[in-house]
Formats: structure tokens, sequence, C-alpha cells
């Protein structure tokens, strides 16, 4: 990059990372991602993203990860997927074989939902989005705890393998951590 004086400036991303590679090598292969989610095209904004995670891959000798967020099916369509794989293409990034979807990792997800439950680090919440955001207080205000933190581990349980198998309303409960 150049600065306004036409002299070379690094990135800043490139300046944190090699900071932290000099403090604390790394000996792993980096891995950097994009996950958008297919319900809709890129914008300039995605160009960006892809180009900074691509080219700090390729200067670490790493790899870059396509992850498709697709675990909002109402929402989500393959035209969208078929389209930003192509986009990324006509930016001159491959991803490769590494083209992924965060619904390949469902059954992992509800495993670490259920270990967080019962360890009581998670609970099903009833509040709706409005309530959620009014119990969540203010820069002046502190938030509430919903009244429905204090659960048993056996009625989250019951309640979240519920809403795994479809007998709610959708988003009248979610899981909160």
């Amino acid at each position: 990059m150049e600065n306004e004086k036409g002299l070379h400036t690094e990135h800043f991303l490139m300046k944190l990372i090699g900071g932290e590679l000099e403090s604390e090598p790394f000996t792993r292969t980096m891995c950097t991602r994009f996950p958008p989610e297919p319900n809709g095209y890129l914008h300039i904004g995605s160009a960006y993203a892809i180009h900074t995670n691509y080219t700090i891959a390729q200067r670490y000798k790493g790899t870059f990860h396509l992850r498709f967020d697709d675990t909002n099916p109402l929402k989500e369509n393959i035209e969208y997927v078929n389209a930003i794989i192509e986009d990324i293409k006509w930016l001159g990034y491959d991803p490769g074989a590494h083209i992924y979807y965060g619904s390949d990792y469902s059954e992992e997800i509800c495993k670490a939902a259920i270990s967080l439950i019962k360890q009581e680090k998670a609970y099903v919440c009833d509040l709706s989005p409005e309530e959620v955001t009014e119990y969540r207080g203010t820069l002046t205000e502190p938030g509430r705890n919903s009244p429905y933190r204090n659960r048993t581990v056996e009625e989250n349980l019951e309640l979240f393998m519920n809403m795994k198998n479809g007998r709610y309303p959708a988003s009248s409960k979610v899981l909160r951590a």
C-alpha cells in the first residue's frame, strides 16, 4: 500500500500479525476464512474482506477457506452460493477444495450446546428479540438477567431437544450462553 506521499506502507493487519509472529512464532499453518451467508450477492465490503483474508493466507503460506453460513435455510439459495463462488474467482482468488458449509458442523455444534447446558453455562431463553434488547441494558443502565436463566439442567436439555426437533415456532426460543 502507498500513503499520500507515495511511500510504501504495510497494511495494519500485516503489522499486527508480524508483531505476533515475532513475539510468539506460530508453528501451525495459518488459515483465514470468508464466511458469507448465501442470502444475497456480494458487495464492495465483501470484496475487501475476500482480498484481505486471501492475501494474508498467501503471504503467510496458509490456506483460505470459503465457509458458507448456511444455517438459515429459509433465506438461503443455491443461486447465491454459485454467484459468490463465481465472484471470488472473478476477483482472482480460488478457494479450491476449501469450500465448506456451517451446516456441515451441525452435529458438533449440537453436542457442544448440550455440553454447555450440562455445565450450566447455557440455557434456553424465551425472551422475544425486543425483550432481549430491553434486558441488555445501555451505556448508562446495567442489563438484567433473563427470567429463564435459572432453569434446571434437565429442563434446559428437554427444551433444547424440542428446539432441535422443531417443536417450537422459529425464533420463539434461543440457546444463550
